[in-house]
């Protein structure tokens, strides 16, 4: 009997265990962003830097072509991709005003049939 009532006790004074519920997972969209090589978003970069990217300059500002002619097909097809658009500005390397100018000698010469208006199917 004495041996029950220990029993008893023991299981008495003992605290109440309550299982506690698993750590959920961060979700991708709550887990912080760790901060990249020089402190910005994004993880580090594998490989590093793959090639130095030259900083693009106006072809007509170098050359100092004041006028940009419609007539030079040879001159606006350089700026045309081969699907027939006019390339954009911060592929091509061009300055805003030539850039306009350009894209309006473009369509001159599309116009008159110079350049094409689209690619060949």
């Amino acid at each position: 009997m004495a041996d029950e009532t220990q029993r008893h006790q023991a299981t008495a004074e003992a605290p109440a265990v309550a299982e506690a519920p698993a750590p959920a997972a961060p979700t991708p969209a709550a887990a912080a962003p760790t901060p990249g090589p020089r402190g910005g978003r994004g993880g580090p970069r594998e490989g590093g830097r793959k090639y130095f990217r030259r900083k693009k300059v106006c072809k007509f500002c170098v050359e100092k072509i004041q006028s940009i002619d419609y007539k030079d097909y040879r001159l606006l097809s350089q700026f045309v991709a081969e699907s027939g658009k006019i390339v954009p500005r911060r592929l091509s390397g061009v300055c805003t005003p030539h850039q306009r100018r350009l894209s309006t000698a473009i369509k001159q010469a599309r116009n008159i049939a110079l350049l094409p208006f689209s690619a060949r199917t």
